[in-house]
């Protein structure tokens, strides 16, 4: 399946694929649908940054996007990034999100990033496993940070060196 640099024409299926996720899973701590206009904004903070959004298209139209940004806003975080990946309902469990989040560390090293985050709820075994499987490991479990579906959630930080641990800046 084809990966690619998304463009504007994408993000009504990029808006359509981000409100599932918020309406029927934990994956993404929010309650609210987000609107184009909302989306539009994200997508152009990401490129005003350098930072990739990416699509994979199965030739029904977008079937997930992954991208990523800044971990933490402060000077001494700028060497990590913080990504996100999201599939359709009817494209997940193919091995699409691996691809995906694969498809980012190249961009990311290019940029000069040192550590890559993934933020997964814990009791989202599949995804952990995603991420087990491209070499993140579990850097710290918080309990209880997140509410949402009447439950409080725990957050799972894991991380992956994009350059070797120690690397020299």
């Amino acid at each position: 399946m084809p990966i690619r640099p998304a463009s504007e024409a994408d993000l009504p299926a990029i808006t359509a694929i981000f409100n599932d996720v918020i309406a029927t899973s934990a994956a993404i701590y929010a309650d609210d649908p987000f609107s184009l206009e909302d989306r539009a904004a994200w997508f152009a903070a990401r490129r005003a940054m350098g930072y990739p959004v990416l699509v994979a298209d199965d030739g029904d139209g977008v079937a997930g996007f992954a991208s990523f940004g800044d971990f933490r806003p402060w000077p001494g975080f700028r060497h990590t990034v913080e990504h996100s990946v999201h599939i359709r309902a009817d494209a997940r469990g193919r091995g699409l999100g691996s691809v995906l989040v694969a498809a980012l560390f190249e961009p990311a090293r290019a940029l000069g990033k040192h550590v890559m985050i993934a933020g997964v709820d814990a009791a989202n075994d599949g995804s952990i496993r995603l991420h087990e499987r491209l070499g993140f490991v579990r850097g710290a479990a918080l309990r209880e940070v997140g509410w949402k579906f009447d439950r409080w959630l725990d957050l799972v930080f894991m991380q992956k060196f994009l350059d070797g641990p120690g690397a020299a800046r």
